[in-house]
């Protein structure tokens, strides 16, 4: 035997891994519309670019048999890549090889790549398809899922943290994912819940599907665990490699810019895209579409809690993140959901450097009994601390309605913000004119001949006198009223004057968001 005998039997041995639970279980995964984890790293790096790591670690389990099963890589392939020609390291569960299920020595290929991940400052990736904790190995398994959870929570802001979910994720494997920055799900074939139905019918009678206890569609639109969707495993990695391109590679770096068309930045149709009525509805997302470079938007969570929109956009190639109300939904006003979602938003952009434009016409906070034993109180104040504790850029442009609570939490001047534009026919207030017109003037209408026309009259009179933008820019809370048709110009002037911005804090260990 000489040296090329060796190098033979390296091959072969690799081949045999890169085989994982063989060609019948391979099949299987096909069978289910789920591509193998290395057919999926295949789809999310830049062609030729993976390089694997640790692909030898087996098992150390003796017990209940698994000792005669070997499972190459212990059902796991970990290494690192290129997206976008920029570093990211990633993970990617082998569901062929003990249905992915985790233990001892898979969690700590895990661990080691994500070690390396925050050691070099570059993005890390899980790609989740798991059957859960591997029971035969009992608390190293447990163990093990505790060394990624603290991983996780400890490179929080430090690396942007992608979780993709393809397949089952159940029990304590579902704490990882929830930890990271994004939670990317496929439609049919992942799932995300603590306890699966089996469980839940015996303990509490209940009756229901995997699918439709923790699928993609129930966890973006109902509990708002995941952040985006797709139809199948290559439109979920396609939006991982969309969504790398609005981030830093790390906490200490500024966003990639991007090669943008140059045109003429004064926007004719925004002064027709907002209703002038203050009652009428109207889809945020048109006045962004015209101030953002053009097709750039990309939303985030955008079927949890609609009468929000997140997301990141480009002014002039470089990333921004976009905060607005909606007003075609809840007329825009603030809940439980929607303020959870705004303040998530908020830390992740403040987390990667990334400046933050709030587009404001809010009714207030949603009222109702059950907002209120929800705990309104404590999710509205999540954005009003996470507004206040951010440091980049923050601009805020009133559109139409600032009222009450909701014009201070949304990024008012008082709690930090940097610049506040309003358009002309803003209205800002403690609460909007009929409201305010029938608590002021109620003795002047209860007094009146013609009640109703002079309610009408007060109504305007308060309008004329506060609900406007030049009573707030008088005292400087607004620092200036603009043309609608000039707030893409205002915007890049206002990201431009501030490109250097920085700001400090109190020294403190760290601040006590009320969760």
């Amino acid at each position: 035997m000489d040296i090329y005998d060796k190098i033979n039997e390296l091959y072969d041995k690799k081949r045999e891994i890169e085989l994982g639970g063989g060609d019948e279980r391979i099949i299987k995964q096909h069978e289910k519309g789920k591509l193998t984890a290395r057919e999926r790293i295949e789809l999310l790096v830049d062609e030729g670019s993976f390089v694997e790591l640790n692909p030898f670690v087996v098992h150390r389990t003796r017990d209940f048999g698994m000792d005669k099963q070997v499972g190459p890589g212990d059902g796991v392939v970990t290494g690192y890549a290129k997206i976008h020609g920029r570093p990211i390291y990633l993970f990617s569960q082998d569901f062929t090889v003990f249905g992915g299920a985790l233990g001892e020595m898979h969690a700590m290929k895990i661990a080691n790549v994500m070690d390396l991940a925050a050691k070099n400052g570059a993005p890390f990736i899980g790609l989740n398809d798991s059957g859960g904790a591997r029971i035969q190995e009992g608390v190293l398994s447990l163990d093990g899922y505790g060394e990624i959870f603290y991983r996780n929570s400890i490179y929080s802001g430090v690396i942007p943290q992608i979780s993709v979910i393809l397949g089952p994720c159940a029990g304590g494997a579902v704490y990882s994912p929830a930890i990271t920055d994004f939670v990317i799900m496929t439609d049919q074939t992942s799932q995300m819940f603590i306890t699966g139905p089996k469980v839940i019918e015996t303990v509490t009678g209940e009756k229901i599907t995997s699918e439709g206890l923790g699928g993609a569609k129930v966890h973006n639109t109902i509990s708002g665990n995941a952040h985006l969707r797709g139809e199948n495993e290559e439109v979920v990695l396609n939006k991982v490699r969309d969504l790398l391109s609005y981030l830093p590679q790390n906490n200490n770096e500024k966003t990639p810019v991007q090669p943008y068309e140059e045109q003429d930045d004064y926007r004719e149709n925004l002064a027709d895209v907002v209703p002038y009525e203050t009652i009428r509805p109207y889809d945020v997302r048109k006045v962004l579409e015209q101030v953002v470079d053009e097709g750039t938007f990309f939303e985030i969570q955008p079927e949890f809690a609609k009468n929000a929109v997140v997301g990141y956009a480009r002014m002039k190639g470089e990333t921004v993140g976009f905060i607005c109300n909606q007003p075609k939904v809840m007329a825009g006003g603030l809940d439980i959901d929607s303020s959870d979602k705004i303040a998530r938003f908020i830390r992740t952009c403040d987390s990667f450097n990334i400046p933050l434009i709030t587009f404001e016409d809010v009714t207030g906070f949603f009222p109702g009994i059950k907002q209120e034993h929800g705990g309104i109180i404590r999710h509205g104040a999540k954005i009003l601390y996470a507004y206040s504790e951010a440091t980049v850029p923050k601009i805020t442009l009133i559109l139409r309605k600032a009222f009450g609570g909701a014009y201070v939490a949304l990024n008012s001047k008082s709690i930090g913000a940097d610049v506040v534009y309003a358009w002309p026919n803003a209205e800002v207030a403690v609460m909007g004119a009929e409201g305010a017109a029938n608590i002021i003037f109620a003795r002047d209408i209860a007094k009146s001949e013609d009640p109703e026309a002079t309610r009408t009259a007060k109504i305007e009179e308060y309008r004329e006198k506060f609900a406007n933008p030049y009573v707030a820019a008088s005292h400087g809370m607004i620092d200036d009223v603009i043309d609608p048709r000039e707030t893409r110009i205002k915007l890049l002037q206002a990201l431009e004057m501030m490109r250097n911005k920085t700001e400090d804090r109190p020294k403190k260990k760290h601040g006590n968001i009320p969760l």
